[in-house]
């Protein structure tokens, strides 16, 4: 996944509840994960699941997208001290619902 320049992710919501959403992250047409935030007061927690390798500089501008597309619309005047990102490098094995639609919204499914 390395190209010049910045790396350009897109967030597509998957899930949102009044105290939590889940975002599947995209780079062009790859799947790169998943980011589940819960948002407890005035600290969000973020678990990051990323199913490839991204670069250091590559995780940085997905941390930075993850917090300008998202976090900041939820906490304007948000301290950066109280968001808490875990990665953790995952893969799907496999997807369970008793629900016939098809939830994994493709980069063209976007909600914007």
């Amino acid at each position: 996944m390395e190209n010049s320049g910045k790396t350009q992710f897109k967030l597509s919501r998957l899930v949102r509840t009044a105290a939590s959403e889940i975002y599947i992250i995209w780079e062009g047409d790859t799947r790169v994960g998943q980011v589940h935030l819960h948002y407890a007061h005035d600290t969000i927690h973020a678990a990051l699941l990323l199913e490839v390798d991204l670069t250091v500089p590559e995780e940085e501008d997905l941390l930075e997208a993850i917090d300008e597309d998202i976090v900041s619309s939820y906490l304007p005047s948000f301290e950066r001290e109280d968001l808490l990102v875990t990665v953790f490098r995952a893969e799907e094995l496999s997807s369970f619902s008793y629900s016939p639609t098809d939830m994994d919204l493709g980069p063209e499914d976007d909600e914007d």
